[in-house]
């Protein structure tokens, strides 16, 4: 048992999970919350969350078999994967009379699980529902965010099309599970149609895995996320008050392509940055986790991270975003004439 000084978050439970990480079930103010650690505690920071239906494993894996951006993050900071309740690898069910939490719970839960580890303040990686989530903390819990970076980001309360897709899934999974009809959904979600199966095309590696290990999740667990997700509110008032600097990832075939476009428009141009990958659905950090690798470099260029082949000593000191440099995001630096790459640094309204 750890008890954090001044936080109702309590460790119940430790275990070794792979690649020298360890997973820490933690208790927090709205419910318990898997968190698995990988890297050096004495670096900083680096936070994920995932989207619905998907964690760590399925929704970074590919980030981190890629070489090059692996070597860049991990050679910079410890990395705290947060996983939404219930989609933890050998996650029990929730029970179906359990509390659904708000979008604001889940945000005071990643408040807490900084808390139990006694980190001020993070970096922030997330992708599509575990991006609202990450940029809802980052406004609620601004002084403790000093970067955000998210895949296929919503900022907006679900439109009508949203809500009602959701509805179906939400439905498809309180009474049939997690199906085929509903791995279909979910993979529409992630992948673009270049990667998943047809006449013509066999479905990609990446897509079978992800869907071998969405068969492994609980579906009351990935019913009650969605549920959440599904009542979020628009935060886009809150947007031009975050004071870290943000990175926003997109596929151009993602269906969360507009709304990256929208956050964007919304967001400080002299902060923001937007990278558009060609011939790429939501799930960027999977189907083009290289696509990243350049766009990544400049970002955190700016706190004074660098990959190790550049670097002989590991920085370990806190990362400081005043030694930003705001050349360092724009379209050139961010690898304009790179393909697949696509950048723009800000958007006309």
């Amino acid at each position: 048992m750890r008890e954090s000084s001044g936080s109702v978050s309590v460790s119940v439970d430790v275990e070794t999970v792979s690649l020298g990480g360890k997973e820490h079930i933690i208790r927090t103010s709205h419910g318990t919350v898997s968190v698995a650690v990988f890297g050096d505690l004495g670096k900083p920071a680096l936070i994920t969350y995932p989207d619905v239906g998907l964690n760590y494993v399925s929704c970074f894996q590919g980030l981190f078999l890629c070489g090059e951006v692996a070597s860049l993050l991990l050679h910079n900071f410890c990395i705290y994967h947060i996983s939404p309740p219930g989609h933890e690898l050998g996650a029990a069910p929730i029970s179906d009379k359990a509390t659904i939490p708000s979008v604001d719970d889940l945000a005071d839960q990643v408040a807490d699980v900084l808390d139990y580890f006694g980190l001020r303040s993070v970096m922030c990686l997330g992708v599509m529902a575990g991006a609202y989530i990450l940029t809802l903390f980052s406004i609620r819990y601004r002084e403790r965010v000093l970067g955000l970076i998210v895949v296929s980001p919503i900022c907006r309360a679900p439109s009508w099309t949203e809500w009602l897709c959701n509805k179906v899934m939400s439905n498809l999974l309180y009474f049939y599970g997690m199906c085929g009809l509903m791995k279909d959904f979910l993979l529409h979600r992630y992948f673009s149609k270049e990667v998943r199966s047809s006449a013509h095309v066999p479905e990609s590696d990446v897509v079978q895995a992800c869907g071998t290990l969405l068969g492994e999740r609980e579906s009351t667990n990935v019913w009650q996320f969605l549920q959440s997700i599904n009542g979020r509110y628009d935060i886009t008032e809150g947007l031009p008050q975050l004071q870290c600097r943000t990175l926003i990832f997109v596929g151009k075939n993602s269906p969360f392509h507009s709304d990256a476009l929208y956050m964007t428009t919304k967001l400080d141009g002299r902060y923001s940055a937007l990278v558009e990958v060609e011939a790429c659905g939501s799930l960027v950090t999977e189907e083009q986790p290289h696509a990243m690798l350049v766009p990544l470099e400049y970002f955190f260029m700016g706190y004074g991270l660098y990959r190790p082949s550049l670097l002989s000593i590991s920085p370990r000191g806190p990362l400081s975003p005043s030694c930003i440099s705001p050349e360092l995001l724009s379209p050139e630096s961010m690898g304009l004439k790179l393909k697949p790459i696509k950048t723009r640094a800000s958007l006309q309204v």
